[in-house]
């Protein structure tokens, strides 16, 4: 994903063994047991999570042979680009934004995984299509929560605050402080335009895209979004920030509510603790009326590398890293709501008001599928306005302008 949340750390390529073992032979229960040398490409957050999961992999199947797993640290949002520049040099098993699977599985690093049935009957129906193309599955799913909500400071707004965005920016003003979302990103300005009836994604060929955010038929028209956002950044309580600035102004007591991922519960539980909230997005004021706040959704996947020379094992590792007691301690150690339904269901997660946000946008969020030429153009218009704010501006044409940018050759 472009986001992704992703700002998670980049591929510091420090290799860490967990197993002392080398390339020999070993004897295992009074046998000579094949060494199976097996890499992981994860998030750098991920190091402390992956070690676990293979210390509890290797008792699983220690019997069988003895295991060498090392971890790399590489950002799940640039796992594609490593791997097509030399997929033989890859991982045997990755991390990855889903929004990478269509290239990754064109390219034929991704084959279609086995026990397909099994895992689309455990896992939940928007993860299991965020990991397929054209309904064949072709990796593991692991988290449900790669999209957007509202945190909120529950010292100042109530659940029935948080329902619109005038609200809140009207109760911010009166204590002087502040809610925030990020503007310089297209993933986040897509909330504006995601449930007006305009659409955009990519077209059959997988790389060039289709918008029709410049409509200007009946209904809510994409001059309408501009003008609603022009009144937004008008207003003294709005702030375009990403998310250092975020928590730096939840940290301050300057912001009290802002637009995130489940990336940043744990900090935020840090920082609000028994006063952090969390909910769908709000509405927003669009053409005389109240428009509900869309966001893109994704999952984070587990990839086996095609060209791996171990590739019975590493279908079996990603399966492991993915199962159900596994999402679960991602839960637990990370924050990510699983995709896994029991894992889904457990007290730990039902209990989280971020697993509830996320669960309740869901209704109003899609998975994220743009081709490259997506990303700049929403984050300039934005920008713009945010920068500007320009009273007589000629919005038709700016959306036209970004319009044919979005859908170029």
């Amino acid at each position: 994903m472009k986001k992704v949340l992703c700002a998670l750390l980049s591929a510091g390529l420090t290799a860490v063994c967990f197993s002392g073992c080398g390339n020999e032979a070993v004897t295992v229960n009074g046998t000579v047991s094949e060494t199976i040398n097996l890499t992981v490409w994860s998030a750098e957050e991920d190091k402390e999570l992956i070690s676990e999961i293979a210390e509890g992999f290797k008792v699983e199947y220690g019997s069988e042979a003895d295991f060498n797993i090392s971890f790399k640290a590489q950002s799940e949002a640039d796992c594609k680009d490593i791997l097509l520049d030399d997929p033989q040099a890859g991982a045997d098993v990755f991390a990855f934004a889903d929004d990478q699977l269509s290239a990754l599985a064109a390219a034929g690093v991704l084959m279609p995984i086995e026990n397909a049935d099994r895992v689309r009957a455990e896992n939940l129906s928007s993860a299991v299509k965020a990991a397929s193309v054209n309904d064949i599955l072709y990796a593991y799913p692991i988290t449900s929560d790669n999209g957007y909500f509202l945190y909120y400071n529950k010292a100042y707004l109530t659940p029935e605050n948080v329902q619109t965005l005038d609200e809140i920016l009207n109760i911010a003003d009166r204590g002087g402080r502040y809610f925030t979302m990020d503007w310089s990103s297209a993933w986040y300005v897509y909330s504006f335009f995601g449930c007006t009836g305009m659409t955009v994604g990519l077209n059959e060929d997988g790389i060039t895209n289709y918008c029709t955010w410049n409509s200007a038929e009946d209904g809510i028209k994409g001059v309408d979004v501009l003008k609603a956002m022009t009144d937004i950044t008008g207003h003294r309580s709005f702030l375009s920030s990403n998310d250092v600035g975020f928590i730096s102004g939840a940290e301050n007591g300057s912001v009290i509510a802002g637009i995130s991922g489940a990336w940043n519960s744990d900090k935020m539980t840090e920082i609000w603790g028994d006063d952090l909230g969390a909910a769908k997005l709000p509405t927003y004021t669009c053409g005389g009326k109240q428009v509900q706040m869309a966001s893109f959704s994704g999952s984070k996947l587990i990839g086996v590398n095609a060209y791996s020379k171990e590739h019975y094992w590493a279908e079996r590792l990603a399966e492991w890293i993915s199962n159900e007691k596994n999402q679960t301690l991602r839960f637990e150690k990370r924050g990510q709501i699983p995709s896994n339904i029991n894992a889904a269901k457990a007290e730990s997660v039902s209990r989280s008001p971020v697993a509830a946000a996320v669960m309740e946008q869901a209704e109003y969020s899609n998975l994220q599928r743009v081709g490259e030429r997506f990303w700049d153009p929403p984050a300039e218009v934005a920008m713009c306005i945010y920068a500007d704010n320009p009273p007589g501006a000629d919005f038709q044409r700016m959306l036209d302008v970004m319009v044919n940018k979005i859908t170029a050759k």
